[in-house]
């Protein structure tokens, strides 16, 4: 008995939702933003991090609510592990959005135009722009 409810435990949390900071970027390449000038740079780089903020919000309140079904499902009823919807398309949203800050920081270091994204301990970053 106490065998199958490890497996069934283990079953669970492997299909839980990952927290946004655990979700690392996808390689998006800074040939992309190459022909960007530094406001356009700026610009993509506010719609970039606007779009990740809600992302992240998005994921992380996937991840609680399959938090919430594991425990139920381990502690009330065992069929509640079918609510667990594990990561998905908004995952790979994200991890592509991390990507894109990373190639647009780049190019920005490249031509120096100032902007850096912001890393907060929850990863929402906001682009800090400095006019120079």
């Amino acid at each position: 008995m106490r065998i199958s409810v490890a497996i069934l435990a283990a079953a669970v949390l492997a299909g839980c939702a990952s927290r946004a900071s655990d979700i690392t970027a996808a390689y998006v390449s800074p040939l992309t933003y190459e022909s960007y000038t530094c406001d356009q740079l700026r610009e993509e780089a506010t719609r970039v991090s606007s779009r990740a903020i809600a992302a992240t919000g998005a994921q992380n309140q996937r991840a609680s609510n399959d938090a919430v079904a594991t425990g139920v499902s381990l502690i009330l009823f065992w069929p509640a592990a079918f609510l667990v919807r594990g990561d998905g398309a908004q995952a790979a949203e994200l991890a592509r959005l991390k990507g894109e800050m990373d190639a647009i920081e780049q190019v920005s270091t490249r031509k120096r135009c100032g902007i850096e994204f912001q890393r907060t301990p929850q990863p929402v970053a906001t682009p800090v722009m400095e006019r120079g």
